[in-house]
């Protein structure tokens, strides 16, 4: 067992002590690979690690054991085959995890499958359950100097991407050309893209726009929303620019309003500070200044393993932020057959404040004409 497998097991048994959690049960997915560095092949066989205070254990089905055990040497698996089914592999685990006892407090993965829950549910005594807002979500929520460093080198990476995609921008070019400009960067430098959002025009005014071949032409506002996926970990930033002569005026105005909205929530995300009022101090900017039915959406999610996870920058998510926390700080403005602009930056929670990750400047580009 690796030294970050121990010294994540053993956070996680500290916080389940203080939460009077009997036992956790993660799913295949992005909780048990940060928990044990296991990402094993996922389909309608239950497969799941059941953690307690004194055992650890994988319930995996025979024909994906040995290529899983490559991946978490030393944590024991309770294997099964297709002939048995996992009933009894799954009841001896539960025996020697000493989880048998009635009434048992247990977290479940609400990631995992329904019916990988009910059966475990299924073979316990009277149990409580709940998902994992106050275990393996919160520990996962409060990054390390290791993967605060590995969300750093992957914003850096995207930095460049985007570099060499503004540099890039002609008249004619089509979203997908200029999206694979950024995929092919990522893929060069040992990358995977995570996602990939191009918008010219009114394009740009539709916050998940499908990338497409409507080209470039002169005089258009364009928005970039990517990220890519370097050594486990993503990145995820959006800036946007005007591609011609001078924008218009409103077209500034705009501008102007996102990015004093992400400087009040940037001041706003203190340690102790509740996501849901970094989302106010920003919701408010660009609602004083009469756009507030325009910004349709949160302010900002987590980042880790997933790119998108707790805690949120939302209204309806009153949780405070602590030391540790990577979220992104995303506010926009979106005026239908006109443009949005959204401005994105991911920060890293420090004692003082927030650490942007992102070294490329936020402010909206000028970009001259080009055949």
């Amino acid at each position: 067992m690796s030294e970050i497998v121990e010294n994540r097991l053993a956070r996680l048994r500290k916080r389940m002590a203080e939460t009077k959690t009997d036992l956790v049960a993660v799913g295949p997915g992005s909780h048990m690979q940060w928990l044990l560095g296991l990402n094993p092949h996922g389909d309608e066989r239950p497969v799941m690690a059941i953690v307690t205070a004194d055992h650890v254990g994988v319930l995996m089905p025979l024909l994906n054991a040995d290529a899983s055990r490559a991946q978490c040497a030393n944590v024991p698996f309770y294997e099964w085959s297709d002939a048995d089914g996992p009933l009894d592999a799954l009841t001896r685990l539960l025996a020697e995890a000493n989880a048998t006892r009635p009434g048992l407090s247990v977290v479940l993965d609400e990631m995992m499958r329904t019916d990988f829950s009910f059966l475990l549910l299924d073979q316990l005594d009277a149990p409580t359950h709940r998902f994992t807002l106050d275990t393996v979500g919160l520990l996962r929520a409060e990054k390390d100097a290791e993967e605060r460093q590995l969300l750093k080198d992957s914003a850096l990476l995207n930095d460049a991407a985007f570099e060499r995609a503004f540099d890039a921008l002609s008249t004619g070019m089509t979203e997908l050309e200029v999206r694979d400009i950024i995929i092919d960067h990522y893929m060069t430098n040992g990358a995977q893209p995570a996602f990939c959002i191009v918008a010219f025009g009114k394009n740009s005014a539709y916050p998940h726009h499908h990338t497409s071949t409507d080209t470039l032409q002169p005089d258009m506002p364009v928005l970039i929303d990517a990220g890519c996926r370097l050594r486990g970990y993503p990145s995820d930033m959006t800036r946007c620019a005007w591609y011609g002569d001078t924008p218009t005026d409103r077209f500034n105005e705009v501008a102007d309003v996102v990015e004093q909205a992400v400087q009040s929530a940037k001041a706003a995300a203190l340690p102790g500070a509740l996501c849901s009022d970094v989302d106010k101090s920003a919701r408010t900017v660009i609602e004083n200044a009469g756009f507030g039915p325009e910004f349709l959406h949160r302010t900002g999610h987590g980042l880790g393993v997933d790119v998108h996870e707790p805690p949120y920058i939302a209204a309806n998510y009153p949780e405070p932020l602590r030391v540790g926390n990577v979220f992104s700080i995303e506010p926009g403005i979106y005026l239908k057959e006109e443009f949005g602009i959204r401005l994105e930056d991911v920060a890293f929670l420090r004692p003082e404040g927030v650490e942007i990750l992102s070294e490329m400047p936020r402010s909206v580009r000028l970009l001259p004409t080009k055949d």
